[in-house]
């Protein structure tokens, strides 16, 4: 069992991301998760990410602890996730992020490992 506080999270870049801050909470470097890390994401109002993930094969779970994620599609569908809501982003399902609001976002980041079998 190992437990993590947020007073012991590290803040890291994120390749794409802007006003924003990155945290990861349980992986295999922090916790010895083997199948999967998760991740807290802060976004600044007009923070976001950009376009990406469209050749990357891994799971993502987006849960809003607090404020709004706008996510949009490669078609340009856009749904807005709020407080307590979530999305699933399947393999090689691309996406881009932004907090439209004035207030700041927080988000749960979970993503599986690739599978090295």
């Amino acid at each position: 069992m190992v437990k993590r506080t947020l007073g012991e999270l590290a803040a890291y870049s994120a390749p794409g991301h802007f006003g924003m801050t990155a945290m990861r909470i349980h992986g295999k470097e922090e916790t010895g998760a083997e199948k999967f890390w998760m991740g807290l994401s802060t976004f600044l109002p007009g923070g976001g990410a950009e376009w990406g993930y469209e050749d990357n094969p891994l799971e993502k779970v987006y849960y809003v602890l607090e404020g709004e994620v706008t996510v949009t599609d490669k078609a340009g569908a856009q749904c807005v996730i709020h407080k307590d809501e979530s999305i699933t982003l399947l393999p090689n399902e691309g996406r881009s992020l932004m907090n439209k609001s004035n207030l700041p976002a927080r988000m749960l980041v979970v993503i599986n490992y690739p599978d090295t079998k």
